[in-house]
């Protein structure tokens, strides 16, 4: 065939659309070697490129239809004949090709053979703008031009727009001699752009003639060949996508991913199980900030150009847009459309294509910004913070001391009150009526005005219940000093109408909004809003038990009352203090849906409860407050939000309502892929809060970053944050609970962490469109290899998650609870969320001199081995096992919500002297007993310790205002019982609960080896525990009976290591004779009935007490200090059955027997993991 004529292509000559993916292949083509021919090293490249195209190669087909070609040699005579350069690849006889454009369509001549030569050369750096490829042959001096794109499209592989499907773009094709011509063929309708801008290459395309050699397997990174995953990330279709700086980034304390990167196909994403999304908090204060500003948010304020925003998403100008066309536009980060920029925010870019002034505007540079928020962001103007309290009057608020707490924490925060001369207050209380209160500042004393018509009801002076309280400062404080005493010569007993004085105090405050603060201590049982008792022994531990931790079915009245207070922007915070079933479920909507919390104090006693409810209710009053808040969070076109996590009610589809927003407002969400593949480098996450201070400012904090995109399975798994991970899978696991029972959750806990652990032990995969080729070569013992560094905690979060009060199984948890427990994992950050699940537990015997007192200044420290911002050194961490526990040693367990003392009974008299200021607690009830903050050297220290754990939770200016800290001497098998429960690495006798840490390890490490195992029995705590593995539905049991293989991680706190991790301690071994009895004299039994409430079968949620003073521990007046409350407190045994009796000698509980159906013992089930012999049978008792 004659030469192409010279001169530049004519017009039409690229007829065919583009393919997807122009430009991804894995490196530049060979060098033109001097004076060979420039055509067929071309032609070879071409063809190992169009194979990125394909995902499988057929092993032999036909040759391709007339007038396609296949690579080889122009005929003799062609003029451009030359034979390929020395190491250049041989034409692919099997495998999809491209075209020689500079060749006449005649078959190539039968029988060539290509030259040798050995593989390709590695691939070169890209010189190319946007950091491509330099396209292949270039001549010295030689130019071209990409055919432009049309607006809004990405960029293609010479960095213009991108070909349009239905376009024809006449180019100069690089690597051509001038003079040359060639026209691509055609390829089919929809196909993107090809290497040149034509037709793209089908997966029927031409193959080699017969008898072709088969393809030459190309090392990994060189384009067209099958091979794992590029690390390199996608191309995006903005010009700026290779200048992310990812360093930009939301400090961690107010957003926290799952995982570092997100998959490139949603394929991958599932198979791995992670649950990608993350926790946010936006408004967590600063290190060493109170409640002042945030000095390392920087604050915006707009000019005349106003805030710069996408024009059809919405989204905030921030540190991840794109610009183009020298500055004068800009393409949105979330859904790629093109933006003007307004000329007052104009700036010329550097030769990176980033502003030049980016680092003078925060919004450009900064991942976290407020932007002062002009007049069309006000729906109305800012009103001024309104704080109203409706408490509870009735006799059981009265005698238990709640009512006098509540009037002094209230007092004690009115100073600081957020608002200063604007903030306003109101009153309501309520038993059987509804009392308001006027406070007009020109009266001498308040005025109490009743309404007893509940059905009837009406509020006089609406224009003085709700006062200035810098105007009205001296009637509020005469208020609250009287009311203790207003109602206590003649308490109202058992009545309760809370729906009326509701509907009351909305009626007051529903012109401004604010926060309703509401105190109750009954059911509620008159008038709207009245509740039944619903509670039912006979179901708890059964799939039944969901009914009684959901709002009752058709009684919508809390969930209804709250949808309307979050119109009004009026958020609720519950304050209940239950002394028998006050249906948590139902009254907890109402802080739901309002963005308010929820805090209860079971059998509250003012003396030993009261100084932690104040300081804690302080707290609530005093933080930095967000009125009138909206929160709506964004992410990148080809992945969507799916689920929200936290207390907000959804206007829409996803913008958050929140009344109120503070620094304990926590919101998690689930991030998971929209379509199948994600075609660009990073995705970008936008979380905006819009809001007024305190001050009556208008502001939206705008958080926001960028998350690259992992074509690698390892890398997604090496970026995975194990503590947020565990902390969005209990939210996750609390909606499974509301949806399908506890059963369900704990069974998801476990298949999840499995999954988890199983993909990140098989490594990266070769993958064709997301999906794992088959025959590749798998590792039959997946149990050998070892679990990632970062994921070794995973499953004793996932096991400790299991046994939370939240989730774990049984008849000795009460439904409310539970319920709170419920609410405090919705609320709960990831660091809290974490010494919730697995909390620390201190050897104080064991506090060397340096505890108690602060770090040197620049001195190293693990951020786990000290507390406070003064980095008070901590007392040694052990982990959470019966094992452990000592008789001669004191220990302090804490789980951020509440604090554990216990006592050996041969614990060091000055350590006992110390704390107590008594040498023996034998004869001493220990609610009667306070523990000393203060005195000695060693109690100080421990004051210190104490107050540093919780810092930030409670007034630590106060010496009064500390945790609670329930005292546990050995040997009282109530108080003990309880306490086991925190202690989740041993065995639990519930359904799931059943492994201890070593053999939960095992099971996860390997869990095909596990052996099915009988049904557990039946039967309350107390009955013989159920053997390890699950019922139906449940997954199998951990793999025989003993020890397994623990991971080799420390658990945080820089305390023990694992079991078998040694470190001068020895193992646990659950399938041997157990450990040295710690503790003596244990009952088998039941614990005797103590004070607090009865156990089911008594009167458990039945009517109101009865008239007059009831006796101690009764239901209705405040009971013997005893049982712990707080947020979720252990089980009282009162709340439900009583709770399992501790083993025989000092065991928490016991390791299970293995029975057969017969209730004959039986071996354990063959051990199956890492060549670990079965272990012998575990004994029936310790």
């Amino acid at each position: 065939a004659p030469p192409p004529a010279r001169g530049g292509p004519p017009p039409g000559q690229f007829g065919a659309p583009p393919p997807p993916g122009a430009g991804g292949f894995g490196g530049p083509p060979p060098p033109l070697p001097p004076g060979g021919n420039i055509m067929q090293p071309l032609n070879n490249q071409m063809g190992q490129m169009s194979m990125q195209q394909q995902h499988q190669q057929p092993p032999h087909q036909p040759p391709g239809p007339p007038g396609m070609f296949t690579p080889g040699p122009p005929p003799p005579g062609g003029g451009m004949g030359g034979p390929p350069p020395p190491g250049g690849i041989p034409p692919p006889g099997g495998g999809p090709s491209m075209f020689n454009p500079g060749a006449s369509r005649v078959p190539p001549t039968p029988g060539f053979t290509p030259a040798p030569g050995g593989p390709p050369p590695a691939p070169q750096p890209a010189t190319f703008q946007q950091h491509q490829p330099q396209a292949p042959g270039i001549m010295p001096g030689a130019q071209f031009k990409a055919p432009p794109g049309p607006p809004g499209a990405g960029a293609n592989f010479y960095g213009g727009g991108a070909s349009s499907n239905n376009s024809v773009q006449p180019t100069e094709a690089p690597g051509i001699m001038p003079g040359a011509q060639f026209k691509a063929p055609p390829g089919p309708p929809g196909a993107g752009a090809n290497f040149y801008g034509g037709g793209a290459s089908t997966n029927n395309s031409v193959q080699g003639p017969p008898g072709s050699p088969p393809p030459q397997q190309a090392p990994p990174g060189v384009a067209g060949m099958p091979q794992l995953p590029s690390t390199q990330t996608p191309t995006g279709n903005s010009s700026s996508v290779e200048n992310i700086d990812y360093s930009i980034k939301v400090p961690e304390r107010l957003f926290r991913l799952t995982a570092g990167k997100i998959p490139q196909t949603a394929a991958v994403a599932n198979s791995c199980k992670i649950p990608f999304g993350a926790v946010l908090r936006p408004l967590a204060p600063g290190e060493g900030e109170d409640i002042g500003e945030d000095e390392e948010i920087p604050t915006v304020q707009p000019g005349t150009a106003g805030i710069i925003r996408c024009k059809r998403c919405r989204t905030y100008i921030n540190a991840f847009v794109g610009w183009s066309d020298h500055g004068r536009r800009w393409r949105c980060n979330i859904c790629s459309q093109m933006n003007d920029t307004p000329s007052a925010y104009f700036c010329h870019l550097d030769e990176a294509g980033l502003r030049q002034d980016r680092f003078d505007r925060p919004e450009l540079s900064k991942g976290v910004v407020e932007f002062i928020a002009p007049a069309e962001y006000m729906v109305r103007p800012p009103q001024e913070p309104a704080y109203f309290f409706v408490i509870d009057v009735s006799a059981t608020a009265v005698q238990s001391g709640m009512l006098h707490s509540v009037s002094a924490a209230i007092k004690a925060s009115l100073d600081n009150l957020p608002g200063r001369t604007r903030t306003k207050v109101g009153f309501i209380t309520f038993d059987n009526g509804v009392h308001y209160y006027n406070l007009d500042p020109d009266l001498a004393n308040p005025q109490m005005l009743v309404v007893s018509d509940l059905k009837e009801l009406f509020v006089p002076l609406p224009e003085s219940l709700l006062v200035n309280l810098k105007e009205s400062r001296d009637i509020v404080d005469s208020f609250l000093d009287n009311l203790p005493e207003m109602f206590a010569k003649r308490p109202v007993q058992g009545q309760s109408c809370l729906g009326p004085a509701l509907k009351a105090a909305f009626t007051v405050i529903k012109a401004i909004g604010g926060k309703m603060c509401v105190f109750q201590s009954l059911q509620p049982n008159m008038g709207d809003g009245a509740l039944k008792p619903r509670e039912q022994p006979a179901i708890m531990g059964t799939p039944k038990e969901i009914t009684i931790l959901k709002p009752e079915a058709g009684n919508a009245w809390y969930k209804d009352t709250a949808i309307e207070f979050s119109r009004q922007q009026i958020s609720v915070d519950m304050f209940l203090f239950p002394y028998q079933y006050m249906d948590l479920a139902a009254l907890g909507e109402l802080a739901k849906f309002t963005a308010g919390s929820m805090h209860s104090y079971p059998m509250f006693n003012k003396e030993q409860d009261g100084p932690r409810f104040e300081a804690q209710l302080k707290s609530i009053l005093t933080q930095k407050t967000a009125f009138e808040s909206v929160m709506r969070i964004r992410c990148t076109k080809g992945m969507r939000i799916t689920n929200f996590y936290g207390n907000f009610f959804i206007r829409g589809t996803d913008l958050m309502a929140l009344p109120n927003c503070n620094h304990e407002s926590v919101f998690g969400f689930d991030l998971a892929h929209e379509d199948p593949n994600i075609a660009i480098s990073h995705v970008t996450i936008q979380a905006a809060l819009l809001y007024t201070t305190s001050e009556g400012e208008r502001r939206i904090r705008v958080m926001t970053q960028a998350v690259p995109i992992s074509a690698l399975l390892t890398e997604v798994i090496a970026s995975v944050d194990a503590d947020a991970c565990t902390t969005l899978l209990a939210k996750q696991a609390v909606e499974v609970v509301m949806k399908s029972g506890l059963d369900n959750a704990r069974m998801r806990l476990q298949q999840v962490c499995v999954e988890i652990i199983r993909a990140a032990k098989g490594g990266d995969k070769r993958t064709v469109s997301g999906y794992s080729v088959p025959g590749q070569q798998s590792d039959q013992n997946p149990g050998d290899k070892p679990i990632p560094d970062n994921l070794k905690l995973l499953p004793l979060y996932t096991l400790a998650t299991m046994k939370n009060v939240a989730f774990r199984g049984g008849t000795d948890v009460h439904p409310d609870q539970r319920v709170q427990a419920h609410y405090l994992i919705n609320e709960l950050f990831v660091t809290d969320m974490k010494h919730f699940i697995y909390p620390r537990m201190f050897a104080l015997h064991e506090m060397g001199h340096e505890v108690g007192h602060p770090l040197q200044e620049g001195e190293e420290f693990d951020s786990e081995a000290v507390a406070g911002r003064d980095h008070i050194q901590l007392p040694p961490v052990v982990n959470l096992s019966i094992d452990r526990l000592s008789s001669n040693g004191v220990f302090l367990l804490d789980n951020g919500i509440e604090m554990y003392l216990w006592v050996g009974s041969a614990a060091d008299l000055n350590i006992v002297g110390s704390l107590f200021g008594v040498h023996c607690l034998d004869d001493i009830d220990p609610a009667h007993i306070r523990v000393q903050m203060s005195g000695d050297d060693f109690a100080t220290r421990f004051g210190t310790v104490v107050s540093a754990l919780h810092e930030g939770k409670f007034d630590a200016s106060d010496g009064a205002s500390t945790p609670k800290i329930n005292i546990i001497r050995e040997g009282d098998a109530r108080a003990e019982a309880m306490f086991y429960w925190l202690l989740v690495e041993d065995r639990a006798a519930f359904q799931g609960g059943t492994h201890s840490y070593a053999e939960f390890m095992k099971f996860v490490n390997n869990p095909s080896a596990s052996a099915a195992v009988p049904p557990p029995p039946s039967g309350p705590p107390g009955q013989p525990m159920r053997p390890p593995g699950g019922g139906p539905g449940m997954p199998p049991g951990p793999p025989g009976g003993g020890m397994g293989m623990p991971p080799p991680a420390r658990p945080p706190g820089g305390g023990m290591p694992p079991p078998g991790m040694g470190g001068g301690m020895p193992p646990p071994t659950p399938g041997s004779g157990g450990p040295p009895p710690p503790m003596n004299n244990y009952s088998a039994g039941p614990p005797p009935p103590q004070g607090g409430p009865p156990p089911p079968g008594g009167n458990y949620g039945g009517g109101p007490p009865a008239p007059g003073p009831p006796p101690a521990g009764a239901y209705g007046a405040p009971p013997p200090p005893g049982p712990p409350s707080g947020y979720a407190p252990p089980p009282t045994p009162g709340y439900g059955a009583a709770p399992p009796p501790p083993r025989q000698n000092g065991g928490a509980g016991g390791p299970p027997s293995y029975r057969t159906s017969f209730g004959q013992t039986a071996p354990p089930p063959p051990g199956g993991g890492g060549g670990v012999p079965p272990p012998p049978p575990p004994p029936m008792n310790r």
